[in-house]
């Protein structure tokens, strides 16, 4: 009865309609996160990023808004009848209409907002995990992304199971770093191009080894390096290496020497982007530390430079969002049999094409084609007329490898974002493997082309190898297409 005397104020006070939308709220929220408890939570960590910020931020802000318009509501109440009360207060019972209009209004609202809320954000749980809403929402921004992800190995996989993974503090710990981001686009005052963001990079442990584990056994992998020649009529030329991938339980190899069980790598480097490594400290398998030093590095030790622990992202810095110089990507083009081999000249034309500037990406769309068919029209007319189609082709497969590349509104240009897999195209495996000795002596970080792979051929227009193991014809077909 006591009790009854003292809620029968509070409900009088709460029925109007600030208060009744904050008990709402808060009812609302309340269910969703009971309900969302079971479903979203595994060994204490939300199974899925957005789920989690959907549990772990949205709905207390709802309930906590919901319990701040009660009071509110009831001070406004309050203030609106100038402070006066009834003697005798409403019965809390079902005689009551307004305490049964009270329990038809709230239980009516809320089922409802549990219905429309519960789809509402399934629908957008859904769509801010979708490639859609990373890759264009912002379209001229992450075009360059968008385009390379698209083109890559990881094509098929979100791009939240990368950049975020699984678990709500590593997505709050995104939308945070971003949120600055959220700013610059709003206020046209973001980086062109876009750095890297390797500081804001979540693990490679938590991320790529969901997949992927440097401790897979790979033995030895062949690879062939496609090139043609800048003649009349290029030539095909093919480098075959024998890479000692490793890995798996033992040391050798590359992944065994790099993330072997008990190897640990440590380096200091002097810039954002990691690529000047002056100090290095290699951990071997049975504990014994050895520290190198670039040629010129005087300090002891890493000094105040910045020092990581080396994982997977250090090597495949660009596994999803590759951005190739002109002759890589031509080659892989002509070898792919996009532009018709039998032009003269093709792969001179198009390098000239390529490396020129271009303003605009439409300018680029407009003067390449243009430029590529005036080389032809300029230097063989008659043969404009027997294969004006074929020129044509050749001219929109150019486009299309600078249109893969190169970004003008971003300021994206040829060798903009370094790639550390190899050393041909950027320093790569050579940041650290220079020859460099260590302070101790009796070891260096080898530079020997061995160490990491053999040479079984070196722009070979025909090798040997490729003939044995029978792969001497299977190369041919794209060349066929090309013609």
């Amino acid at each position: 009865m006591k009790f009854k005397q003292w809620l029968a104020p509070l409900v009088y006070l709460a029925s109007n309609w600030i208060s009744l939308i904050g008990v709402v709220l808060v009812t609302t929220a309340g269910i969703l996160w009971i309900l969302l408890i079971p479903s979203t939570m595994r060994g204490g960590h939300a199974t899925g990023p957005y789920i989690g910020i959907l549990q772990f931020m949205m709905l207390p802000a709802v309930f906590f808004a919901g319990l701040a318009l009660i009071p509110l509501g009831m001070w406004w109440f309050k203030k609106r009848n100038k402070g006066r009360l009834p003697e005798r207060f409403p019965p809390l019972d079902f005689d009551n209409p307004r305490f049964r209009r009270l329990l038809a209004f709230l239980g009516a609202t809320t089922m409802a907002n549990l219905v429309i809320g519960g789809s509402l954000t399934y629908k957008a749980v859904s769509y801010m995990e979708s490639v859609n809403f990373c890759g264009q929402t912002c379209h001229v921004v992450m075009k360059p992304e968008f385009t390379a992800y698209q083109n890559s190995p990881h094509s098929r996989v979100e791009c939240v199971s990368c950049h975020i993974g699984p678990g709500a503090n590593w997505f709050v710990k995104s939308k945070i770093s971003g949120s600055w981001q959220v700013i610059s686009v709003s206020l046209n005052l973001y980086p062109r191009p876009i750095p890297t963001p390797i500081e804001n990079l979540r693990p490679a442990r938590e991320t790529c080894e969901v997949c992927h584990w440097p401790q897979k056994y790979g033995g030895d992998r062949l690879r062939i390096i496609n090139s043609f020649t800048d003649d009349e009529r290029p030539k095909l030329t093919r480098t075959v290496l024998l890479m000692h991938i490793g890995g798996g339980n033992g040391y050798e190899g590359i992944h065994g020497a790099h993330m072997g069980p008990g190897v640990e790598v440590r380096y200091a480097h002097s810039d954002k982007q990691r690529q000047k490594i002056p100090w290095v400290e290699y951990t071997g398998k049975e504990g014994k530390k050895f520290v190198f030093k670039a040629d010129g590095y005087k300090e002891e030790g890493p000094g105040n430079m910045d020092v990581r622990t080396m994982d997977c992202m250090d090597c495949h810095n660009r596994p999803s969002h590759t951005y190739e110089l002109p002759e890589r990507a031509l080659n892989k083009a002509m070898a792919a049999g996009d532009l018709d081999l039998e032009l003269p000249f093709v792969r001179k034309a198009s390098l000239e094409v390529l490396k020129q500037k271009y303003a605009t990406t439409q300018e680029s769309e407009r003067e390449i084609v243009r430029r590529f068919k005036a080389y032809y029209e300029k230097n063989y007319p008659e043969l404009v007329k027997t294969k004006a189609a074929s020129i044509d082709r050749s001219a929109r497969a150019v486009l299309a490898v600078f249109s893969r590349n190169v970004f003008p509104e971003m300021n994206v240009n040829w060798g903009n974002y370094p790639n550390n897999i190899g050393h041909t195209d950027f320093d790569g495996c050579f940041r650290c493997h220079d020859e460099r000795p260590s302070t101790s002596g009796g070891r260096t970080i080898p530079q020997d082309c061995e160490t990491c792979h053999k040479m079984l051929a070196q722009d070979e227009e025909a090798p040997k190898v490729l003939t044995d193991l029978g792969l001497g014809h299977s190369w041919q077909t794209g060349l066929d297409k090309g013609k």
